[in-house]
């Protein structure tokens, strides 16, 4: 059972600050910013992978809610939107993390250096996400 799994079932102390039956957002602990919230299904999925497709809609769902509630209540002027998906991920619970963001905060774009690919490296790993991805549906 994972420290996420011990909030859900009440056994660990969190912030929840909203709950329905599928889903819990909770303030992070060791938060980047003030309001902080990590967002994850009250059934237990590991990663975006194992996760339904009707779960991950909802979970976006309410991060969209919670990022307007942090707007509205902490007077963000953007959000970060991420999920660790088993690399860097330190809780093996699937889960997102909204991060209310204001211009100043210190945050610069991604968190990590950048390349700048050729047009035809570009080209070449479009078309195998392309071929991966015939016939899928969004």
């Amino acid at each position: 059972m994972d420290v996420f799994d011990q909030i859900i079932a009440g056994q660990l102390p969190a912030e929840v600050i909203w709950r329905t039956e599928r889903l819990i957002a909770f303030l992070d602990a060791r938060p980047l910013f003030a309001g902080h919230t990590l967002v994850c299904p009250v059934e237990h999925y590991e990663t975006l992978y194992e996760l339904p497709e009707d779960y991950y809609t909802e979970i976006l769902a309410a991060a969209r809610t919670i990022a307007l509630a942090q707007k509205a209540a902490l007077g963000a002027q953007g959000t970060f939107i991420a999920a660790n998906n088993v690399i860097s991920q330190s809780v093996p619970h699937f889960h997102l993390h909204v991060v209310p963001r204001s211009k100043g905060d210190g945050l610069k774009g991604f968190f990590w250096p950048r390349s700048r690919p050729s047009a035809d490296q570009l080209h070449a790993v479009a078309e195998q996400l392309r071929a991966e991805l015939a016939g899928a549906k969004p």
